[in-house]
Order: structure tokens, then sequence, then C-alpha cells
């Protein structure tokens, strides 16, 4: 899944896909086939963190990989294939803050959990992929300190909905 945080992150991937996909010519020379360029794999980060569901956190646990740098919130879950169940990313936000999230190189459909003080406060369920510019961004007119991405269908599946409680906790269970 393809996240961009603000809207300054967005303007400098589609400029850096612009300079990326224009190139030079010379007048009476035919220009060179375009190369296709490499993309760098699909992060994966280490799964260290948990939501746990159910009351006091009894239910079912998500293990979650945490997007920390500038660059791993840049990269998100672009190329990656769909998420197995009980499985995300989370993407932390000090302060608070308006966000939008895209899907842009993100292959496989995404629930986007929104959070703010504790609390799921938006959710854009069975987000679709979008493989090439442009690409639609999603997310609540107000400020969030926290977004978690689940695999489609996956919130339904929880039961998550607006007003739930949300508490992160470092990971505890194996990763497998």
């Amino acid at each position: 899944m393809k996240t961009l945080a603000a809207t300054t992150l967005a303007a400098a991937a589609v400029v850096t896909t612009a300079l990326i996909t224009t190139e030079l010519t010379v007048p009476g020379l035919a220009a060179p086939p375009a190369k296709p360029q490499p993309s760098p794999p699909p992060q994966s980060l280490p799964l260290d963190a948990q939501w746990c569901l159910g009351e006091a956190g009894t239910g079912p646990c998500i293990l979650l990989e945490v997007a920390r740098t500038t660059q791993q919130l840049i990269w998100g879950l672009q190329l990656r294939p769909a998420l197995p169940a009980l499985r995300g990313m989370l993407f932390p936000f000090a302060p608070a803050q308006p966000v939008k999230f895209w899907m842009h190189r993100t292959p496989a459909p995404l629930d986007m959990v929104f959070v703010r003080s504790g609390q799921v406060i938006a959710i854009e369920a069975n987000v679709p992929p979008c493989m090439h510019l442009p690409c639609r961004s999603y997310g609540p007119d107000g400020a969030v300190d926290g977004v978690i991405e689940l695999g489609a269908g996956q919130s339904q599946a929880l039961g998550i909905k607006a007003g739930r409680a949300v508490l992160i906790r470092p990971a505890t269970a194996p990763p497998g």
C-alpha cells in the first residue's frame, strides 16, 4: 500500500515521478527508448506492536509493523501482497495532524482505520488498489494521531467501528 502522510509528501512523490519519467532529447537525434526505473523491493518492517481487541484486550490481537521514519511512511505497503488476517501496519503521527492516504502502487485492497486519542474516528473500508497516477486520497477532515492499515474486510470481520478504543502495545506474540 502506498501511503502519504501529508500533502507535501504527496507533492514530492508526484514531482519525483515526473522527474523519473521525463527524458531529455537533443534536437535532430532520436530519443532513446525509455528504460523502466527499478523499484526498491517492498519494505517489510518488524512486527513490534499489537492492537488487542475484545474486553480489556482479551480478544484477538492484530500484529502491526510500525512505519516510523519518513521513508517508511512514504513506502507503506507499496508493492506488497495482500495482508494476512490479524496483520497490519501502523502509521503514528505526533502531534496529531490531518492526513490523507492513497493506494499508489499498492496491489491489494485495504481497510484504513483512522485513530485519534486512543479511539477509532473513521474507517475507509475496502479501498481499491491504484497502480497508476492519479490516485484518490482517503482520510477524515480532522487531525489523527495514527492510521492502521489492514487487509480489506478485516475491520468488518473484527467488528472495528468508529468509537472503538485503540490501545497499541509492544508485540508479545512471536511473528509468524
